[in-house]
């Protein structure tokens, strides 16, 4: 799916960790790791919403749609 998350991004412009942001949504590590890889199959609004509200940002600027080859691309390991 073509949809990339770029909460890694998003934390590193806050300075944050993951950690600090999983305490402050009381929400998992490993479920914020799940969306961080762009694992996730998919995301409450509720939890994005959140994840706006902690780290003072638009949903664009954490989910971004990239087309099928450039998506590929990025996401085949060599």
């Amino acid at each position: 799916m073509p949809i990339v998350v770029n909460l890694d991004v998003m934390l590193a412009k806050r300075k944050m960790s993951l950690t600090a942001l999983s305490e402050k949504l009381d929400i998992t590590i490993a479920n914020l790791s799940i969306l961080k890889t762009s694992k996730a199959k998919a995301i409450k609004f509720s939890t994005l919403d959140e994840i706006c509200k902690v780290l003072d940002c638009q949903p664009g600027d954490i989910l971004e749609y990239m087309n099928e080859e450039n998506y590929t691309i990025l996401f085949t390991k060599k």
